[in-house]
């Protein structure tokens, strides 16, 4: 009975990890406004629900490979680190307590942390700023604009993705209820 139990575990992980993935790469190639993608909320989201919680990292990463693999090459070692930064939140996922408050604490530093790992990347590795701490300075400074997106954003997704599953969970037992 056990062995059916872990086979159904699995298969329910591999389900969710594969509508999480399809789901970031449908977001990251159809327009969208700069920053708001649901990348960090679903690796995040793993985390809390899938019965494998090391599986959720597969997430945000195959999500931005695949997508990239669509929108072209990006200098690696920018997609490297900003790869790395969206799987912050799922890894954070696996040891933060549960709770709603803890899940947006874990959302907004995931999203600061992403803010701070990719404009490092992009003013180490994208020739568009100088190599002096101006220059990181002018690279964080013209990259306001998109921190509150990306925090709105990601905490947007995160209560989609949380909200869709409580609602799947028990939408049956409230449609029962009169109201």
């Amino acid at each position: 009975m056990q062995q059916n139990q872990a086979r159904t575990d699995l298969t329910m992980d591999a389900l969710l990890v594969t509508f999480l993935i399809g789901f970031d790469v449908a977001a990251r190639l159809l327009p969208h406004a700069p920053g708001f993608l649901p990348v960090a909320a679903s690796g995040l989201f793993a985390a809390r629900y899938l019965h494998r919680p090391a599986f959720a990292v597969i997430v945000p990463l195959a999500g931005m490979i695949l997508s990239g693999i669509a929108l072209g090459p990006d200098d690696w070692r920018v997609s490297l680190l900003v790869y790395g930064a969206l799987a912050l939140p799922a890894l954070a996922g696996m040891v933060i307590p549960r709770g709603a408050l803890a899940t947006v604490a874990t959302m907004i530093g995931g999203s600061l942390m992403f803010f701070v790992i990719s404009n490092f990347a992009v003013w180490a590795f994208g020739g568009l700023y100088p190599p002096t701490a101006q220059g990181l300075t002018q690279c964080y400074v013209a990259a306001l604009p998109f921190l509150e997106r990306t925090v709105f954003g990601d905490l947007f997704w995160t209560a989609v993705l949380f909200g869709g599953a409580l609602l799947v969970q028990h939408g049956p037992a409230l449609a029962k209820k009169p109201l």
